[in-house]
């Protein structure tokens, strides 16, 4: 008993000691962001996070570790909302950061005022990939609703990119001669009558068509082309350039919720904003995003064709786009209920 009495204090005292000398080594952790992306972006962040390691080492003497998720823009939109722990997003458009805003409350409505060029620091757009020597003869929009002609696109109310790739067809519908809605709606449904399978994202479409072989043409984000292009064989496919497509700004955030909880909100804000920077849009154009720096751009033209554009604003903006054409019982459901 007397050997209890004075064993407890010496075991308390134990017990503290040892944690004060593992609290330096508590503290040194690196600190770790988790990068909630979309499906295309996988070798652009890969590259970029490396590059954002050693500015934020040599910036601070801080060590900080990225990892990252992907998949379907909306889908991870969701995931985030329903509690991944993302510090940050770069999602493919932006009424998915909205949603993280409206329906998570998650960040602040004016996400997009705090970053430049709302938020959007590299732009794409949408291109046809085409297996090679273009065998089907696919050249513009019409082609593609042509019978006999086999569509991958992934599916919109998943997919960022899908719901891209859709607008850029009614777009292209709308402008042609005594279009209208209604003309707009009917070519797409005969599009969508040409797709045999909807996939969830961008890269789970791209995988059908180059690597499963499925299809005549893929509705592609231009940097999902050339990589395709360039790692899977130049002898295999050709991009067509449609003669209007649409501006694709994909957007970043803080999740200021969970940044704050986590207490990473510098590191994700300098995150960021690190993209604008000279080194990253060279990553960025190197992954053939379009990037906003107009030296990095001027450098990278001949890379990029120019090809008309509509934008987002075209459509009244995505809360308007969403509800008309991807909401329950939008268009989208409408054409595409078999």
């Amino acid at each position: 008993m007397i050997a209890d009495r004075y064993m407890k204090p010496f075991v308390a005292a134990l017990f503290l000691a040892t944690a004060l000398m593992a609290s330096p080594l508590l503290l040194a952790a690196p600190t770790t962001l988790l990068n909630v992306s979309y499906d295309p972006t996988r070798e652009l962040y890969d590259d970029y996070n490396k590059a954002f390691v050693q500015y934020w080492k040599q910036k601070t003497g801080k060590d900080v570790s990225i990892r990252q998720s992907h998949g379907g823009s909306g889908k991870q939109a969701r995931t985030v909302i329903d509690g991944l722990p993302a510090d940050v997003v770069t999602l493919a458009l932006g009424y998915d950061v909205d949603a993280l805003a409206t329906q998570g409350k998650l960040l602040p409505s004016n996400w997009q005022s705090r970053l430049p060029n709302n938020s959007a620091p590299y732009t794409s757009t949408i291109v046809f990939l085409v297996r090679k020597g273009n065998p089907k003869g696919i050249k513009d929009w019409p082609d593609l609703v042509k019978p006999g002609i086999s569509v991958i696109t992934p599916n919109p109310k998943t997919s960022g990119g899908a719901r891209w790739n859709y607008l850029a067809a009614w777009a292209y519908a709308l402008k042609q001669p005594g279009g209208s809605p209604a003309t707009a709606q009917a070519f797409i449904a005969k599009l969508f009558k040409n797709v045999p399978v909807l996939d969830t994202g961008a890269r789970g479409s791209t995988t059908t068509f180059a690597q499963r072989g499925i299809g005549d043409v893929l509705l592609a984000w231009e940097n999902e082309a050339f990589l395709a292009v360039n790692e899977l064989g130049k002898d295999k496919f050709d991009i067509v350039v449609p003669s209007l497509s649409i501006l694709a700004e994909p957007p970043v955030a803080v999740v200021d919720k969970v940044a704050l909880r986590r207490g990473t909100s510098d590191v994700a804000r300098a995150y960021l904003e690190y993209l604008y920077s000279k080194p990253a849009q060279e990553i960025i154009a190197k992954h053939y995003y379009r990037p906003r720096d107009a030296e990095v751009a001027a450098k990278y033209a001949k890379v990029f064709a120019k090809v008309e554009l509509v934008t987002i604003a075209d459509f009244g903006g995505w809360s308007k786009a969403q509800a008309t054409h991807f909401a329950d019982g939008g268009v989208f459901d409408k054409i595409y209920a078999r």
